[in-house]
């Protein structure tokens, strides 16, 4: 399930599957750190051992032990005849026949229907990649960082030029985290190595930063959003709380070598283009201004749809209404599409996050039909109403925190 990096050994040696059947109850007392099974279709892996080994890291599919993992498991795998090379020696045996294929009490028809959707979304082409969309895409960062520098060095290192040199910095930098984000989802190549390599070279040339602390964090986000304990990105109780129910509640409570050199790439990059006309202090003072510009639209465009929205404890939801209850759309048009690199579309990207972001339109339709007839909310907000329901929703949870922190 998931992953960041690739699979180069199939896991442990296991049964194969034993001829074994087990209840849903047999399944879920396997939830803990050394023990840990689930399902696949039916099929029942000890995944113990290889979530050690698992390339999206062992929390990812440590979050669905004891549990039905087979949305998951196709949400994040664009090629599920290989990833079934490594799990076959895993399988232990299969649900009793009398056992329901969904656990803790799933909508078996809204878990249909969405398999449905998907298998409609497949056969249309919707998973299919333009390549030319992603090398524009690439080409037009290039064209950013080259204009950005270009700007100082010909008209020299003003105030007002070297502010519009870090605003163009900074628009390179977030469209680089929105690019590398694809290839983290393996969404641009059929292989993993390739996407792999691509997204390395993003995030550590380009950006600076590590993809496996990038990628073994926001898997998990994927995997149960807004879901305390699972993700990450609302797992921040030693900085602040987030939600209606964290407030009240918290009271009572290495880098890879290559990345590595990839990022000094990044460091040696600017300094060799902004010395010469900054000196080593202002060099450092525009990189650290550019980092400041982009984090702020980074947290306004990924958090705009997920803040506002449930954050609660696991209510082990089918895929489509867990998505749903953690996600919301932002109103489309080009402008909103290149600015979020098309996070717009958070619910389809939740929902099928292997497929290439320009179809997200194009499913768009289906989830809502399919969201309509099961009556779970599919919500779409302006760019401006997204914005401050995350003021919205930090003022709410400060209030909270506040009315327990003084009547506890």
């Amino acid at each position: 399930m998931g992953g960041g990096g690739q699979l180069t050994e199939p896991g442990e040696p296991g049964t194969g599957g034993s001829g074994r059947v087990f209840t849903w109850e047999e399944v879920q007392r396997h939830s803990h750190r050394n023990d840990q099974w689930l399902v696949i279709d039916r099929k029942v892996y000890n995944v113990t051992q290889w979530a050690k080994r698992h390339p999206g890291g062992f929390r990812v599919i440590s979050h669905y032990a004891g549990e039905d993992a087979t949305e998951a498991f196709k949400a994040f795998h664009h090629d599920g005849k290989f990833a079934q090379k490594f799990l076959r020696p895993l399988q232990i045996g299969e649900l009793a026949a009398t056992e329901p294929s969904q656990d803790h009490n799933k909508n078996a028809a809204i878990v249909q229907d969405f398999h449905t959707l998907r298998a409609q979304a497949e056969d249309d082409g919707l998973f299919r990649v333009r390549p030319m969309f992603f090398c524009f895409y690439l080409g037009h960062i290039l064209l950013l960082e080259a204009l950005g520098w270009l700007t100082v060095w010909v008209w020299g290192t003003s105030w007002m030029l070297t502010l519009l040199c870090s605003i163009i910095l900074a628009t390179a930098q977030i469209q680089s985290s929105w690019l590398q984000h694809d290839f983290g989802h393996k969404s641009v190549f059929k292989t993993t190595h390739g996407n792999h390599i691509m997204q390395m070279f993003i995030m550590g040339h380009l950006k600076g930063a590590s993809t496996n602390w990038w990628n073994h964090r926001h898997f998990q986000h994927h995997a149960k959003p807004n879901v305390f304990s699972k993700d990450p990105d609302v797992n921040m109780l030693h900085v602040f709380v987030v939600g209606a129910i964290q407030p009240v509640e918290v009271r009572n409570k290495k880098l890879r070598f290559q990345e590595l050199v990839l990022a000094m790439t990044f460091y040696l990059r600017y300094f060799c283009c902004y010395l010469p006309l900054y000196g080593l202090f202002g060099t450092l003072a525009l990189i650290t201004f550019v980092r400041f510009l982009e984090s702020h639209w980074f947290v306004w465009v990924t958090q705009m749809n997920h803040l506002p929205m449930d954050i609660d404890h696991e209510a082990h939801q089918d895929w489509l209404t867990m998505q749903l209850h953690a996600t919301c759309n932002i109103e489309q048009s080009s402008f909103n599409d290149w600015f979020s690199g098309h996070l717009n579309f958070q619910i389809e990207h939740h929902l099928f996050p292997t497929m290439p972001r320009h179809n997200y339109y194009l499913v768009a339709p289906l989830v809502q039909a399919l969201c309509e007839k099961h009556g779970i909310p599919y919500q779409v907000k302006t760019m401006r109403q997204g914005l401050a329901d995350v003021l919205r929703s930090l003022k709410n949870s400060g209030e909270l925190w506040l009315d327990a922190y003084l009547h506890k």
